[in-house]
Formats: structure tokens, sequence, C-alpha cells
């Protein structure tokens, strides 16, 4: 049981920061709208959200390995983890003008990365900075590219 809210609760909170970053960032770049950021990020909560818990719920059933119990215990937390992550990124975009809001998401995404990586390490007994580096080196140019795709849309699609 340990393992599937584990595995729910990493692989959620991973995917809500990754995916909810990435989506503001590029749609920030390429629309400056507050309004089409906050919907992104609505929709990520809902959509992403059902289709994480969903990967992993068939992840889990190919294994072969795990209770049906065990399955919908890492599916139900995958999804709430998942949407309840993306949901914390609203609240910047809320209160801030959109510009500080995106950096101030930036900056709370990177510490939960950090937090989850440095926990992970810890448990595994591995040097947090070379687990904290990879993480947010993955997050780093995740937010780099899809600031230059939303540019780029900008650019041939507006």
């Amino acid at each position: 049981m340990k393992h599937s809210l584990e595995v729910g609760f990493s692989f959620g909170l991973t995917s809500g920061i990754i995916t909810t970053l990435g989506l503001m960032v590029g749609l920030n770049s390429g629309t400056h709208s507050q309004l089409v950021v906050l919907g992104g990020i609505f929709t990520i909560a809902i959509a992403d959200a059902f289709s994480d818990a969903l990967g992993i719920h068939m992840s889990e059933e190919s294994e072969n390995k795990h209770t049906t119990k065990e399955i919908w215990m890492s599916t139900i937390a995958t999804f709430s983890t998942k949407f309840l992550t993306a949901l914390t990124f609203a609240i910047p975009i809320l209160l801030f003008k959109l510009n500080t809001a995106i950096i101030i998401s930036i900056i709370w995404g990177f510490l939960l990365m950090i937090l989850l990586s440095y926990r992970m390490a810890k448990k595994q007994n591995e040097k947090p900075f070379n687990i904290i580096s990879e993480h947010v080196l993955i997050g780093t140019i995740v937010i780099i590219a899809t600031h230059y795709v939303g540019k780029l849309i900008s650019v041939f699609f507006a």
C-alpha cells in the first residue's frame, strides 16, 4: 500500500510541476494573457490529472504484481496529487501581474521539485545534490523550450 501511494504522489507531483510550468511559460510567451494561462492551468488540472492517473493505472496493471486495491490507490494518489499541484499554480496568477506570477510559479515549482528530490535522495541513500541537480536541469530545459515554442507560435500563428 505504501508503494502505491508513493508512486502516485511522486508521479503526480512531478508531472503537476513540470507539465503545468511548461504550459504556463509557453502560453505566457505566446499570448501574454492572464485568462489564457489560467484556462491552461485549469485544463491541465483536470484533463492531464485524469490522463496521468489512467497512465499509472494501466502501468501498474501491466506489471501484474499489484493487487486491485494497490492499483486504485496509485491511481487516486496520482490524480489527487496532480490535480492539487496544478491548482496551486493558479494562486499566483490570480494574485499578481502575469509576469510576476510566472516568476513566482517557477520558484514555487522548483522549490517543490527540490524538496521531492531531496526526500527521494535521502530515502535511496544517495547524494541529494546529484539528484536535485538532475531534476532541476530537466525542469530548466522544459521551461526554456516551452518559452521559445510559445514565442515561435506567436510569431508564426498570431
